[in-house]
Parts: structure tokens; C-alpha cells; sequence
């Protein structure tokens, strides 16, 4: 098989290509702030990539501060839903050192798996957001760019070789894994390396409606496209800054026709009145349109920081934050849940749903409890859910 190494530096690579990658906005992101931190413009050819980029956003402030990593930014708020509203609106560019990392889940169903990040946080609003509460977001909540794309990708590659038989590397778990392509056109230098790499497989995750950078590339089949869904009542209500339900199912369909094998996250799962009925069209409207290969299920599990900022943007007596408990509701993995019989009647009906329109189809859980899945069955598919192989 043909070795794959990266080039020395993927920017330099693109700048003598024909055609320069040229930015386009990124859909629902309209950043007033621009910062550039250290090593961001490092080469020339960071530099034009930084450039290009900054041009899309005109009447954004861009402040260089070449002297701080990209997680080391003051924005000076210390109000934790102010600093949330203006990390969102701030752009970083940033060189990542470490960006590839490894799962470290215990007491639940989910499988470890290693993941990577070219971009961190997301633009997107979702209410309940559980990466604000993860540690790197909450002292450090900016949207961010990291330059050394190439650097990266390296890294995925001697670990590929090292483990020596194909292996999943996930964009999704830290950040949108898709957002922000409009932006950096990133997708076209990821997608043909794992195409070439007899060892790397690449899944996304996004909520993203705007694919078109990777329709016409040839992915060999080792990119899975993976979309987080809800129904349009959820979005409505706790997904307000997201791409339409109908414009995700229709870039589904796009790249499926594209050859992508497809998979589905329903997570987080949330009980609004009348539920069943909106969670059955949705299915319905799914099923009938893509052809998905898995859908993982999953209920609201996010950690106690990002519970509070939720609560700050939707007071405490909402739809959410009234089902959940931490008491005698496994598994014990610190993450505040449903409680357990709320959740398995949920499941059920879900599995039902589903299998009403494709009753083959492969389903699992996320971040559940190992004896939910052999109550509901979904034992034997322990492992074969959204973020590997």
C-alpha cells in the first residue's frame, strides 16, 4: 500500500496548488472579534491562510496577541453566561500542539476511541451545550482555528501506523466538525489523506447543512458523515442558532449520493410535550429520504458547569433541568441524567419508531449504562455506534 506521510506543510502544499481554497462565510457565524495568537502567522503561508479568512469578516475588530496561546485569552468578562455569549462571537487563531487525544470513558457503554480537533467549540446555539462545561472551554470559550492543520495530521498518521489495522479518528467530540469548512476549506486536505491512508478512517460529526466542499471528492469510503438531529420543535426551542432540520436532512441526502456512508445522532434526546408524535415524524422524514447506516441514541448528560449555564440562559424551571437527577441514576461517571425509567420508556419508543421504517438498522446507545443496553436489547451493538469504526 502506498505510505501516506503528510507533507512538511499542508498551507505551503495549497498555496501552489491552481486554485487557492477560497473562504466562504461560515453559515450563522458573524464573529465582531478576530484574534490572532502565537504562531497563527508563523509562515507566509499562515499567514495568506489567516488573511484570506479575516477578509470574509470585514467589520470584525482583529487584534494580534502573538505573545499568548490560543487558551490563554482574556476576554474581559467573568460573568460565566457573558463570557459564553462573547467566546461565541470571537474568532481565535491558534496552533494546537496536542490536538489528537484518546476517550477516557469508564462506567457507560461507549467504547474509548481517538479524536482530534482543528477547530475548537462551536458557533452554533444550543441551550444546553455540554461543552460548556468541559474545563478547556469554560476558562477559554472562543471560537478557534488552529493553523497547523499539517502538524496534525502527522500525528494521526504515526499513530495510525503505530496501531497498524484501520482505526477511527473522530472530529466532533471538542467542536462542530464542520462549521466552520466554509471557512478553511479544511475538508479537502482531510479527506483525501484518509483516503490515501491504509490505516485512518475519518467520522465527523456536525450539525452543519453546508457540505458542498466534500461532494466531489473521493473518499474511498473512509469518511462516515455523521449528523446530530433533533426534531424541528427541539430546535425551535433549545437549538436556536443551528442550521434547519430540512436543510440537514437535505445535505444528508446530497452526500449520500456522494458515496458517504451516513449515521445519525439523536442526542441529546429531550421530552418536550408531546414528544412521541414529534420524534415519530422525524423518523418518519428521516428514514424515508436518507439511507442511514447507524443511529446512536442519547439523552441530555452534560457535567454540573455546563447544567448552570444552561439554567442561567433558561432559568431553572425548564424542561430539562426538571427531570434531571444524579441520585441512585447510573452510571456513575459524574454526568447529571434523566432519570433511568424516564429514559428507557424514551428509548423504546425511539427503537420502535425506528424500526417501523427500517426494521435491519443498526442502533446503539451513548453514554448509557451497560444494563440499559441489555434491557433494551442493543447489547450485541455495545461498540458499534457513532464515533468509530
Amino acid at each position: 500500500m502506498p505510505t501516506t506521510h503528510p507533507s512538511p506543510d499542508l498551507f505551503g502544499a495549497l498555496e501552489t496548488d491552481e486554485q487557492v481554497y477560497q473562504p466562504r462565510p461560515a453559515p450563522l457565524f458573524r464573529p465582531h472579534r478576530i484574534i490572532l495568537t502565537k504562531g497563527s502567522v508563523a509562515t507566509p503561508e499562515r499567514r495568506s491562510f489567516v488573511d484570506r479568512i479575516c477578509a470574509v469578516y470585514p467589520r470584525a475588530e482583529v487584534v494580534e496577541q502573538f505573545d499568548s496561546p490560543h487558551n490563554k485569552i482574556n476576554l474581559g468578562e467573568s460573568d460565566p453566561l457573558t463570557l459564553h455569549y462573547e467566546g461565541r462571537r470571537t474568532l481565535v487563531f491558534g496552533v494546537h500542539q496536542s490536538s489528537l487525544g484518546r476517550s477516557t470513558e469508564e462506567n457507560n457503554t461507549c467504547p474509548n476511541f481517538w479524536h482530534f480537533s482543528p477547530y475548537g467549540f462551536c458557533p452554533y446555539g444550543c441551550q444546553y451545550c455540554y461543552l460548556a462545561g468541559t474545563q478547556g472551554v469554560r476558562f477559554s470559550p472562543t471560537v478557534k482555528i488552529y493553523v497547523n492543520l499539517d502538524d496534525i495530521l502527522a500525528q494521526i498518521d504515526r499513530k495510525a501506523r503505530e496501531i497498524g489495522q484501520p482505526e477511527a479518528f473522530y472530529l466532533g467530540k471538542l467542536q462542530d466538525g464542520m462549521a466552520l469548512d466554509p471557512l478553511t476549506g479544511y475538508s479537502r486536505t482531510m479527506i483525501p489523506f484518509f483516503a490515501e491512508h491504509p490505516f485512518a478512517r475519518l467520522r465527523i460529526l456536525s450539525k452543519c447543512a453546508d457540505f458542498g466542499n466534500v461532494l466531489d471528492l473521493d473518499h474511498r469510503g473512509h469518511t462516515v458523515l455523521c449528523w446530530s438531529l433533533n426534531p424541528a420543535a427541539v430546535r425551535s426551542e433549545f437549538e436556536l442558532i443551528t442550521p434547519p432540520i430540512e436543510e440537514r436532512i437535505a445535505a444528508m441526502r446530497q452526500c449520500a449520493e456522494a458515496g458517504y456512508p451516513i449515521r445519525v445522532m439523536l442526542m441529546p434526546i429531550i421530552p418536550i410535550p408531546d414528544w412521541e408524535r414529534h420524534y415519530d415524524e422525524l423518523m418518519e422524514q428521516l428514514l424515508t429520504q436518507v439511507p442511514v447506516d447507524r443511529i446512536t441514541l442519547g439523552g441530555v448528560c452534560s457535567y454540573g458547569p455546563a447544567i448552570r449555564i444552561m439554567e442561567a440562559k433558561l432559568g431553572k424551571d425548564n424542561v430539562i433541568s426538571r427531570s434531571l437527577t444524579v441520585i441512585d441514576n447510573g452510571p456513575d461517571d459524574g454526568r447529571v441524567r434523566y432519570p433511568r425509567e424516564q429514559r428507557e420508556v424514551v428509548y423504546r419508543h425511539l427503537l420502535q419508531s425506528i424500526r417501523r421504517h427500517k426494521p435491519d438498522l443498526t442502533c446503539a446507545l451513548c453514554m448509557e449504562d451497560v444494563s440499559m443496553a441489555k434491557d433494551l436489547g442493543l447489547h450485541p451493538n455495545t461498540g458499534r455506534c457513532n464515533c468509530i469504526l
